[in-house]
């Protein structure tokens, strides 16, 4: 650029000092000193040295005369000042000046006369446009340049600051465009997390939002809200599934716990499954305890339980098809007949789960059939015996009184042990015979409100001083029980488990016999309790679950009714006895009766009695 400004400027300083020649010459030529003649030549010079326009001035800067190479131009371009100033001090002026409303450059000569004369000539050369135009785009490019030259540093720093915002601007798009573009993709993917978050927590209604676009994410959590409704719609049917099979088991668990006859269900591998109320109170044990354990285990618990299992395990074991038969357990509160059923459990697809056993505690029932055939044959030998006796004993006592004392005396001797021995077995007869009546006849009590303690107390004086050698004890602690019975029949209850304790102490040395009373409350059962005590050899095990049936007896001239009369009555009066053996040696009669008021505890009760 400084060359070209330099080559620009010598060009131009060369076109004007061949114009300033050219106007020195012109000048030389005025040797007319007139200024007419010099006015009248200065077009003439104008046009030979191809200026645009001349004129003469004074040095006051007076027009003398001016040309011009447009006639209609009167007023030649002024003259400034300090061009002529100039000029009077000897020195020539040449510039540049622009003329005409193209703003035409051209070069302005002013020279002073070389004569001395006070005159001068200025003389205006149009200038080639090319150099003009050049000249001027060089000098605007230079001067440009050097605006920029001097403005270097802050352009450097705006270029850079510029581009610095740029860059952060572009930057920050770029995060912004990349956290839409994550989020666009990472959304999708967070929803799923959530969903399956919610899935883990049991909330299978979750239903994400699908995304705009029909990508791989959209077809993704389209498929996990549908995997959610499947799911949801599978945990419904669960769950109305599940209250039917829960409704189903409670109404079967009703029905079950209502039912009188014991209930078992077993697996495959003979191990308990479930068991109704009616087999824990049956068999005597929580069964519970035994779920999902095999049967073989309550063979553990006790001897009549090992009887009941090896009784069913066998049936069961062999799967066949439906089995019935009738067991007896033997315990120690006495004989126990079972009616075992069971039947095998099917799936849908026909495969066997296992089998059901059913079975009833009949032993009241074939107690109760035993008792009314007892009742029937005792009503009818009584009335077939009972008829001939009494003629039987007056033959015999006519025969004695009128044969005894004529007869020899060994003869009389014969007739009088003959007759007495007639006399005696007709006497036993008819107590046999009014004890038949006894256990064959129907109640015919006369109850009223009595106190049993005050009975009780009664009944022990009449044994006070009975028999020797045995300690006779009662310890009455139920003095406000009421209850309602026939005082006569239960005089005679008490009358005969005393005789009957009485005969089993009998002969043993330090015999006792201990009558106690008390208050008790089982369930919303309240009672009395009675219990008679000896410290006798107790009563065999073989009978002792056949101890109140008719003509069961250990006595050698026991006829086998009395217990049986003693526990009709006692049920007679909606109460219970039964016998038992001490661990520590004797036996036990334990009589309960219902309190005036209260619930009536009947016999056949088996789960009262059971827990009594």
């Amino acid at each position: 650029m400084d060359d070209v400004l330099e080559l620009s400027q010598a060009s131009l300083d060369l076109h004007k000092r061949e114009r300033l020649k050219r106007t020195e010459q012109a000048m030389s030529k005025m040797v007319d000193t007139s200024e007419v003649a010099m006015a009248l030549s200065l077009n003439a010079l104008r046009e030979q040295y191809g200026a645009s326009e001349m004129a003469l001035l004074t040095l006051s800067g007076r027009l003398i005369a001016s040309s011009h190479e447009n006639p209609t131009i009167l007023v030649p371009t002024p003259t400034d000042n300090y061009i002529v100033q100039q000029v009077r001090q000897g020195e020539h002026y040449v510039g540049l000046v622009t003329q005409g409303e193209d703003d035409n450059l051209s070069v302005q000569v002013v020279v002073p006369n070389a004569l001395g004369r006070a005159i001068l000539l200025q003389a205006i050369y149009p200038t080639s446009a090319n150099i003009a135009a050049l000249s001027e785009k060089v000098q605007a490019a230079y001067t440009h340049y050097k605006e920029l030259a001097y403005l270097r540093q802050s352009l450097k720093f705006s270029f850079t600051l510029s581009l610095s915002l740029v860059l952060l601007f572009s930057m920050l798009t770029a995060v912004w465009v990349a956290f839409l573009t994550a989020r666009r993709l990472a959304k999708p993917i967070a929803n799923i997390a959530e969903g399956t978050r919610a899935v883990t927590k049991g909330d299978y209604d979750l239903q994400l939002p699908v995304p705009k676009w029909r990508d791989e994410l959209g077809f993704l959590v389209e498929s996990f809200n549908t995997m959610t409704r499947r799911i949801a719609q599978a945990r419904d049917e669960t769950a109305r599934s599940q209250r039917q099979v829960e409704s189903q088991r409670a109404y079967l668990e009703t029905v079950l716990g209502r039912l009188s006859s014991g209930v078992m269900a077993v697996d495959r591998d003979l191990a308990l499954r479930t068991a109704n109320q009616a087999a824990h109170e049956i068999l005597q044990v929580d069964l519970a305890l035994f779920s999902g354990r095999p049967l073989a285990e309550l063979a553990a618990v006790s001897a009549r339980l090992q009887q009941f299992v090896d009784a069913i395990l066998e049936p069961l074991a062999a799967e066949g098809g439906e089995w019935r038969e009738e067991i007896t357990l033997l315990g120690d509160e006495g004989r126990q007949v079972l009616l075992c059923r069971s039947t095998p459990m099917s799936q849908p697809d026909g495969e066997r789960s296992g089998q059901v056993l059913v079975f009833d505690d009949i032993t009241a029932l074939i107690k109760a059939q035993r008792d009314a055939a007892w009742g029937e044959v005792a009503r009818r030998l009584a009335h077939e015996i009972k008829n001939p006796l009494t003629p039987i004993q007056l033959s015999a006592e006519r025969l004695r009184h009128k044969f005894l004392k004529k007869m020899e005396a060994q003869d009389a001797k014969v007739m009088d042990r003959a007759t007495h021995t007639i006399v005696q077995q007709v006497e036993a007869m008819k107590q046999m015979v009014n004890a038949f009546s006894d256990f064959a006849r129907p109640p015919d009590m006369k109850a009223c409100q009595i106190n049993l303690d005050a009975l009780i107390a009664e009944v022990m004086d009449l044994y006070r001083n009975s028999v020797e050698g045995i300690e006779l004890s009662w310890q009455l602690n139920a003095p406000q029980a009421q209850i309602e019975a026939d005082p006569v029949r239960l005089r005679q209850v008490v009358h005969n488990l005393v005789k009957n304790a009485q005969e089993a102490v009998a002969g043993i040395e330090g015999a006792t016999v201990e009558i106690s009373s008390q208050e008790k409350m089982v369930g919303d059962c309240r009672f009395v309790e009675l219990r008679i005590i000896d410290n006798g050899p107790g009563f065999d095990a073989d009978i002792l679950g056949q101890i109140f049936e008719p003509y069961v007896t250990t006595k050698v001239k026991g006829t086998g009714l009395g217990l049986a009369i003693v526990k009709k009555i006692v049920e007679e009066h909606g109460g219970m006895i039964r016998a038992e053996n001490r661990t520590q040696g004797g036996g036990c009669m334990v009589l309960r009766l219902p309190i005036l008021g209260e619930c009536i505890c009947l016999i056949n009760d088996k789960k009262r009695s059971d827990t009594a």
